[in-house]
């Protein structure tokens, strides 16, 4: 057992004030290179709802729908609900879903690296069936291939920059993959914009466009260090003090060093990282692996990212307008974002998500009652109405950029301990894929039968999940990513639950 800890603790003692170091330009350049990735699922993210909105691509893929949109009189709140238009957003989730859980025992014996490499040819190969596709099927078999590449990358990404971050900055370099993530949600709706007015093969220019960033991950993968406690897990303990020096900028990390051998030793001891993770010393981090991603999701987010366009034209936007507000969105989506980086190694994440989880509610609450009171089956709303709406849509937006959105893969990405840390993060990525395909395939359903109580639907969820954080989230902030052990032990809680000999 490593070092003589009993069982759960990764390391046998604290050693968090020994640490040295600074940020070095060489962790900073490969953070940001790693980071690249999440703008694939930010792109996709934003692309599926402009494209779902172009009649070109309807007309080819969907008549359906096409022409159920130009009915005269259509009720406002279902005139896009199709399941098949839904699965063609909702594949690529399920396809992700499986290849996160695929992922875990590469990105665990092959290291980080190659997880990151695999899902950007996987992500390139995707996106140009989807740009070339001449029926459903290519359409859809692009985007599972799209959905591998998500899979492997959102699975070893956050656990790339947790783990090359220095402890004092971590919440903040892991929030590049976020940052990555909103400003392809951004890029994505300002393509769709433009290409919406290209006939009448724009939709193929903004599916084939994810190729661009699908190339940047693949080369930057191809040319990142591998992470240091990868190396040390792997056997490769020279290298691994060598690494950890170079982005350390010192060589005075014998205590971080020690750290990560100690739980190597414990990783390597487990043979099979999923079957550990749900033993009862280890709860606290499934519960969060589970709850964190699914709270993420049931903020309602990917609702209005996925469907902006078409959620604006259903409130009686023209298409050029329902387009240039979802490209809004995702302008304050990106900017929001930089508001946590600042703030969230001082702050800390308990305040960012409680205040963020407030500030959500309210938005929701406020958009329901405006659509209950001003907007009825067959009518529109009114100019003023409409722009009060997007404001409040992207205060909603702004409170989720530097709260849930960030957090929501930052903190399940800190607190594994090495041993389940490939299986933890593969359970986070897998659960906030699931989710996403479940709303991704029941939004347009809900919204044609809960109408404007959907965002009443999510205020709940968002109640729920901020009361959650308030009572079993410890703060994480400048807590050593191998000593998290040590605070699920002093939690008012987690003590409860965990057995006598974790530490």
């Amino acid at each position: 057992m490593a070092g003589g800890s009993l069982t759960t603790g990764a390391v046998a003692k604290e050693r968090a004030e020994l640490y040295k170091g600074r940020v070095t330009p060489y962790v900073i350049v490969a953070c940001i290179v790693a980071a690249t990735g999440g703008s694939l699922f930010g792109y996709d993210i934003g692309i599926s709802g402009g494209v779902t909105s172009m009649d070109d691509f309807l007309e080819e893929f969907f008549p359906a729908v096409y022409r159920q949109k130009k009915h005269a009189h259509e009720n406002n709140y279902c005139k896009y609900d199709n399941q098949g238009l839904a699965a063609f957003t909702s594949s690529l989730y399920i396809a992700g879903l499986v290849a996160s859980l695929i992922a875990s025992p590469i990105t665990r014996k092959y290291g980080r690296r190659a997880s990151i490499i695999g899902g950007g040819i996987s992500f390139l190969i995707g996106s140009a069936l989807n740009a070339s596709a001449v029926n459903l099927a290519m359409l859809i078999l692009g985007r599972v291939m799209l959905g591998i590449g998500i899979g492997f990358g959102n699975q070893a990404i956050p656990l790339y920059l947790s783990e090359m971050a220095p402890t004092h900055l971590r919440g903040g370099m892991n929030m590049m993959f976020q940052v990555a993530t909103t400003f392809g949600i951004f890029t994505a709706n300002m393509v769709n914009y433009g290409t919406q007015k290209i006939k009448p093969w724009g939709w193929r220019l903004s599916l084939g466009l994810a190729a661009i960033p699908a190339l940047l991950m693949t080369i930057g993968g191809i040319f990142l260090p591998e992470t240091p406690n990868s190396l040390i897990e792997r056997g490769s303990n020279e290298r691994g003090r060598k690494l950890l020096e170079k982005i350390r900028g010192t060589s005075e990390v014998d205590a971080e060093f020690q750290d990560m051998v100690e739980a190597s030793e414990l990783a390597n001891s487990i043979k099979d990282p999923f079957r550990n993770i749900l033993k009862r010393r280890y709860r606290p981090e499934l519960v969060m692996a589970i709850v964190m991603p699914t709270s993420q999701i049931l903020t309602g987010i990917n609702s209005i990212l996925f469907y902006a366009p078409v959620l604006f034209q259903s409130m009686g936007f023209g298409g050029d307008a329902s387009l240039y507000s979802s490209a809004l969105t995702g302008g304050v989506l990106a900017c929001s974002t930089f508001i946590s980086i600042a703030t969230v190694d001082k702050l800390g994440r308990r305040v960012l998500l409680i205040s963020g989880g407030i500030q959500m509610i309210t938005c929701q609450i406020i958009v329901a009652i405006i659509l209950g009171v001003k907007f009825g089956d067959n009518q529109e709303l009114s100019k003023s109405y409409s722009i009060l709406v997007v404001v409040v849509v992207c205060l909603f937006v702004v409170a989720f950029g530097w709260s849930w959105g960030p957090l929501g893969w930052t903190v399940p990405s800190e607190i594994f301990p090495l041993e389940i840390r490939s299986a933890g993060q593969s359970i986070t990525v897998a659960v906030n894929l699931l989710f996403t395909f479940i709303i991704a395939q029941a939004f347009l359903a809900l919204l044609c039968a809960f109408k404007f109580g959907i965002f009443l639907f999510f205020a709940g969820w968002i109640s729920l999940m901020t009361i959650f954080v308030f009572l079993f989230l410890p703060e994480t902030k400048g807590i050593p990513i191998e000593e998290m052990a040590f605070m699920w032990k002093k939690h008012w809680f987690w003590k409860l639950i965990l057995p006598e000999n974790t530490l």
